[in-house]
């Protein structure tokens, strides 16, 4: 049964849902969004078909996040999202159930790890094992992390932002804040609301933050139409808005992350200090596609910057590789729980 059961890594985002299945690669990369029925006791609609759904539906459906700031906000949608998501990876071969990772916070509790755990197996895992989100993207971003030298990661996602110092296959220190991509698309609507009385939905200021976002003030600004309702007139209209705006309207967001970050960097010894000003710091995550967010991190903490290949995909990548070397990591606890 072992060798014949499918081996599936899950990064179970706030945003996105991404899966990796030992020897296929990366096989479901979706929204983490679910149409239900007003009371929630049907699911109408998951994934890339949900997120069509977003801001256009009558009152009798509803679409949810039944994952918010990393962790599980509604356990029976959340099981259902996951038991479409590996039934779509199993296909027709169904007998034997797979074993699954899914990466978490670091910062997450031992109830919210439970609940992780319960999801994938009642959605139909066999084994559930559990990798701490900034391991699995250090892992992924291809860090030496077995070697006695410091790693610093700061893995950007939807709902959370995770900083860890790694050396020996384990976190020395570790920060986790309930800061990401997400916050940045409110304080985009926020601004736009605060300054040009427009009102935009979350999916009109994730497109914004992807067309002209900015971290750092530009010499030749991005500029994109956005568009919403006027709140004086109550009417439809179009803006547009350059990518110096954006950094304007995402300072709070940012500030918290290098917060962050520095807190780590404050609590890191001082040998792998000197090893983390030596190699400097690896952004992951979706939210580290945001243009000059490693020249904004640079110039605030002093330590170069860089950003993974691939950043939003060196989590569950990360995950892969741990689920392929298995048995080596079940010797070292610090990775799997």
């Amino acid at each position: 049964m072992n060798l014949l059961s499918k081996k599936i890594g899950i990064d179970l985002g706030t945003s996105t849902v991404l899966i990796y299945v030992k020897g296929e690669g990366i096989v479901v990369n979706e929204p983490s969004l679910v149409a239900v029925n007003r009371d929630g006791t049907r699911i109408l609609a998951i994934g890339r078909k949900a997120q069509e759904m977003v801001g256009r539906t009558p009152d009798a459906i509803q679409v949810v996040r039944p994952m918010r700031e990393g962790v599980i906000a509604d356990f029976v949608v959340t099981e259902g999202m996951l038991h479409h998501f590996i039934g779509k990876v199993q296909g027709r071969q169904r007998i034997f159930k797979p074993e699954i990772m899914i990466c978490v916070p670091s910062g997450v509790t031992s109830v919210e790890r439970r609940a992780v755990t319960e999801a994938a197996i009642s959605a139909g895992a066999r084994q559930a094992w559990l990798i701490d989100e900034p391991l699995a993207a250090a892992i992924g971003a291809g860090l030496p992390i077995a070697e006695p030298r410091g790693n610093a990661i700061c893995d950007i996602g939807g709902g959370t932002t995770e900083i860890a110092v790694i050396s020996l296959s384990g976190m020395v220190v570790a920060h986790s804040i309930r800061v990401g991509g997400n916050r940045i698309d409110d304080a985009i609507a926020a601004y736009l609301k605060r300054k040009h009385n427009l009102l935009i939905g979350e999916r009109s200021a994730e497109e914004l933050k992807i067309t002209a976002g900015s971290a750092v003030t530009m010499k030749e600004p991005l500029f994109a139409e956005v568009r919403g309702r006027d709140i004086v007139s109550g009417l439809p209209r179009s803006l547009e808005v350059s990518s110096n705006e954006v950094v304007e309207a995402i300072q709070e967001p940012l500030r918290l992350i290098v917060g962050a970050v520095r807190a780590v960097l404050e609590e890191t010894p001082p040998e792998l200090a000197a090893d983390i000003f030596d190699r400097g710091i690896v952004l992951s995550g979706g939210g580290a596609q945001l243009r000059g967010l490693d020249r904004y991190l640079a110039m605030h903490t002093g330590i170069p910057t860089a950003v993974a290949n691939d950043p939003q995909t060196s989590v569950v990548r990360g995950t892969g590789l741990a689920l392929e070397n298995f048995e080596v990591l079940k010797r070292n606890q610090s990775y799997l729980r």
